[in-house]
């Protein structure tokens, strides 16, 4: 939902509810929701030693540079 304040989308499938029925699991299902939403927290990847003590790539080799940067 992009808006906050957007009414839910319910269907009775069976049986007949009424108006304190509905508040009550709109508002069971919302709270749960917020709470699993809060609770959600993205895990921090962790970086192996491994990872730390790899250099990275030596920079590709220049083709428009002659070999001993001399011409002659």
């Amino acid at each position: 939902m992009t808006d906050e304040h957007a009414s839910p989308d319910l269907r009775i499938v069976r049986g007949s509810a009424n108006e304190e029925e509905l508040a009550a699991l709109i508002a069971v299902v919302s709270d749960t929701y917020e709470r699993e939403a809060a609770a959600a927290v993205a895990e921090t990847p962790r970086i192996s030693a491994w990872q730390r003590t790899q250099r990275p790539m030596r920079a590709p080799l220049r083709r428009d540079i002659p070999w001993g940067r001399f011409s002659g």
